[in-house]
């Protein structure tokens, strides 16, 4: 059963967002991983691109499929968890702690507004699995 831990904010497309100051930590939440399958890559995006909310940033590949990863807000990329080249698994493991994906400088929260509470995320979630 996919866990939806009520601190972080989501985006339709199955990104969470955990914001600290004027920093966006993203990853794939734990029902996208689930739907994934075993996590054998993760293509992360490069230092210093600036992204817009919902603008193909990274990629991860498991054994059923390949899958972009969206930016749920605007920013600028400052950190990729470059733990994933060598230990893709950790998104399986550990979704929403280690197994992050990148971290983006944002200049506003304002577009958190677009972003799903945990309760509304889940609701999707099983609306999917329906």
């Amino acid at each position: 059963m996919a866990e939806f831990p009520p601190h972080l904010h989501y985006a339709k497309t199955h990104e969470w967002v955990r914001f600290e100051g004027d920093r966006a930590i993203v990853g794939i939440s734990d029902f996208a991983q689930e739907q994934l399958g075993d996590v054998v890559y993760v293509e992360l995006p490069e230092l210093g691109l600036q992204v817009e909310a919902g603008d193909e940033t990274a990629v991860v590949e498991s054994v059923k499929a390949a899958s972009d990863i969206y930016a749920p807000v605007a920013g600028e990329v400052v950190e990729c968890n470059e733990q994933l080249d060598a230990e893709p698994e950790i998104v399986n493991q550990d979704p929403y702690g280690n197994g992050w994906f990148f971290v983006l400088q944002i200049q506003t929260k304002e577009e958190s507004n677009d972003l799903l509470t945990a309760d509304a995320y889940a609701s999707m979630c099983e609306d999917e699995s329906a």
